[in-house]
């Protein structure tokens, strides 16, 4: 695994986006992403919470996220 940003990021249709502007924004959103997961992983761990509880809790964060397309 990674912490990279994707090389593809794959369209609704399986095709990659192109737009540079798109894949700009996506880049600058892993990013941040990456920071604010990677500083809330640490804090819990370094305050004692169990690291794979902690993946878990990510994980299940990730997981509940509601879709933007559905509240349309």
């Amino acid at each position: 695994m990674s912490l990279e940003a994707p090389d593809l990021w794959p369209g609704a249709d399986g095709a990659p986006l192109s737009c540079r502007e798109k894949l700009k924004v996506l880049a600058e959103n892993h990013a941040e992403l990456v920071q604010v997961m990677r500083d809330a992983f640490e804090d819990a761990v370094l305050m004692g919470v169990d690291e794979a509880a902690m993946r878990r809790i990510l994980a299940e964060l990730v997981q509940a996220l509601p879709s933007p397309k559905r509240r349309a």
